[in-house]
């Protein structure tokens, strides 16, 4: 049974679901939620001894966003990552701009912040392709 959107919004306070917990939760199959793991490449749930994947309450929020952007809004796999991918660069550039603001660091610093994100995407790039290839 599928839940609409407003159903899928409660997230119950613990440290970690499992992805049959977090499948309903979102409201999806878990084939869906192990797709979405090779799609976007903020959602990377833990892994217990067992193997089993095991999400954190962010890693969950993070899905209701995707599912949010791919079942509501009707973006693609590709729009919705671009979406996120930007939503993400604008939170940690603004937290990031405040901090140094209350620091009295000027250009130097955004372009400072500039440069590491640059790099940091770059390298998420490469784990992706490496973690494909595995």
């Amino acid at each position: 049974m599928k839940k609409t959107s407003a159903q899928a919004e409660h997230i119950p306070e613990k440290k970690y679901f499992r992805i049959g917990e977090v499948g309903k939760i979102v409201g999806v199959d878990t084939h869906v939620l192990r797709y979405w793991e090779t799609e976007f490449p903020r959602v990377r749930p833990h892994r217990a001894k067992s193997k089993q994947r095991l999400y954190r309450k962010k890693d969950v929020e993070h899905l209701l966003r995707i599912k949010k952007l791919l079942h509501d809004e009707g973006y693609t796999i590709s729009g919705a990552r671009k979406v996120l991918k930007e939503s993400y660069r604008k939170n940690t550039m603004a937290s990031v701009s405040a901090a140094s603001y209350d620091q009295g660091s000027g250009k130097e610093s955004q372009q400072a912040i500039e440069k590491l994100t640059f790099i940091k995407d770059e390298l998420r790039a490469i784990l992706q392709k490496v973690r494909i290839k595995e």
